[in-house]
């Protein structure tokens, strides 16, 4: 359908918001170009071409669907300077949308798998962090997400691979297929990393219902949730995320491309539904390389289908910094930077 126009000033005011991203994938940033050009230095041979495999990134049916194409598109991350240029490169285009907290996700086992060290992995993106904070001012930090698809045993040994890094390392997660690949399977590896001191967040509720939710809080003691939005199929659910303030991490042009919204929602774009219930929202991009937009492309998406305001981009904003896992004094500086957008203090 014809995607109705934003007013200038609230397409303005979008762009120009302080925003902290929570919800991406680095791996998910990979863009045709950038993919032919890592493959082209490390010898590999892709099929097709940039702009075939753009095509090929423009329908899915479902996550699985595409969580195919993602991890064939990983083969060409083999060196730390691959792994380097592919967290600079999103750094560098997430300043852009005036981004200035970004906690990101990284898939390590995919990496592994294919017999690349998780020390080459950690030690490229954390190396581009740095210079991205230097040359872009966005403070980014990474989130080690065990793939659900694979066994407890896999996930247990991922993590003490990741031990020597805890440094580098802000928090662990869960993602890849979740259907069938519940939350309390991962529930011993994500006790240990408690203990180890890393965050915890996971994906839950996006294509699985409001049961892996309730695993997610009460088996891995999630602080965040990933998606989330199956909760409003849980009246009960979606009360006690109100009151315990558990940030959801909203994806909208995900949930449409990979047809959440179409296949649980009637087609609704259901992200001020969520807020309106005083759901701690947030907006984010998931895995902009495959699903169409940026951060601010996600925020125009979300408000021009379902008639944001200032007031409610501001909060959604307010939201995103206040879910970080940023100090106390960092965040009262970020959300003072905020403030100066809020129209109606």
């Amino acid at each position: 359908h014809m995607m109705a126009t934003l007013p200038n000033k609230l397409k303005i005011y979008i762009e120009n918001i302080p925003k902290a991203e929570l919800h991406i994938h680095i791996e998910g940033t990979l863009e045709p170009e950038l993919m032919f050009s890592l493959a082209k230095r490390n010898g590999i041979q892709l099929k097709g071409t940039v702009e075939s495999n753009r095509d090929k990134r423009k329908n899915f049916k479902n996550l699985q669907d595409f969580l195919d194409i993602y991890y064939e598109a990983c083969s060409v991350l083999l060196k730390e300077e691959d792994f380097y240029d592919l967290m600079y490169a999103y750094l560098h285009r997430a300043a852009e949308d005036n981004v200035f907290i970004a906690e990101i996700f990284f898939d390590p086992q995919t990496h592994t798998e294919r017999g690349v060290s998780i020390d080459i992995v950690i030690n490229g993106l954390h190396r581009a962090i740095i210079d991205g904070y230097r040359d872009f001012g966005i403070k980014g930090s990474l989130i080690l997400c065990f793939l659900r698809h694979l066994p407890l045993e896999k996930q247990l040994e991922t993590l003490a691979a990741a031990k020597p890094h805890l440094d580098k390392i802000l928090g662990v997660g869960l993602d890849s297929g979740e259907v069938g690949n519940q939350p309390h399977k991962f529930t011993e590896v994500f006790v240990e990393a408690s203990k180890l001191g890393l965050k915890i967040v996971a994906h839950a509720g996006e294509e699985g219902g409001p049961e892996y939710i309730y695993e997610a809080l009460d088996l891995l003691h999630a602080q965040r949730i990933d998606h989330g939005v199956q909760c409003l199929h849980d009246d009960k659910l979606v009360e006690r995320l109100v009151r315990d303030g558990i940030p959801l991490t909203v994806c909208p042009c995900s949930n449409d491309k990979l047809q959440v919204f179409s296949r649980y929602f009637s087609g609704q774009n259901i992200t001020k539904v969520l807020l309106d219930k005083g759901l701690k929202v947030t907006i984010n991009s998931d895995d902009p390389a495959y699903f169409g937009g940026y951060i601010t492309d996600n925020f125009i998406k979300a408000a021009v289908e379902t008639n944001m305001t200032e007031k409610d981009i501001y909060q959604i904003c307010l939201n995103a910094f206040n879910a970080t896992f940023l100090s106390l004094v960092d965040k009262d500086y970020y959300i003072r930077k905020l403030q100066q957008f809020n129209i109606n203090p």
